[in-house]
């Protein structure tokens, strides 16, 4: 019995594990703009409750700033030109994310390498 028990203990602590950490890795997505459509491909990655990583778009790369995780749903914020944008995400299944901030809603799909 007592075997049993700390298998099902492991066995619950490694999927609830892995359910946080499905965030991790690299995601695109594109966003239209008054100047046309930019691709947006952002890097994430888990540590404890935080997310930490990059975004990238044609006009260069910065990092997350004070990203936070809770289950599949997430948020940070990102600079540039002296703004401070700040988003909420939630991972809708393996492979897609939806992302909403103060510049509407866009989706995001897990890159596969």
């Amino acid at each position: 019995m007592k075997i049993l028990f700390s298998l099902l203990f492991v066995i619950g602590f490694v999927a609830a594990s892995h359910a946080q950490t499905g965030i991790d890795g690299n995601w695109k997505g594109s966003r239209e703009t008054p100047n046309g459509v930019i691709e947006i491909t952002y890097t994430f990655k888990v540590e404890g409750n935080v997310l930490k990583g990059t975004w990238k778009t044609q006009f260069g790369e910065r990092e997350l700033e004070e990203g936070k995780v809770d289950g599949k749903k997430f948020s940070f914020k990102v600079s540039f030109n002296e703004m401070k944008i700040e988003n909420t995400g939630e991972l809708l299944n393996e492979n897609e994310i939806v992302l909403k901030s103060t510049r509407g809603e866009m989706k995001l799909a897990r890159v596969k390498s």
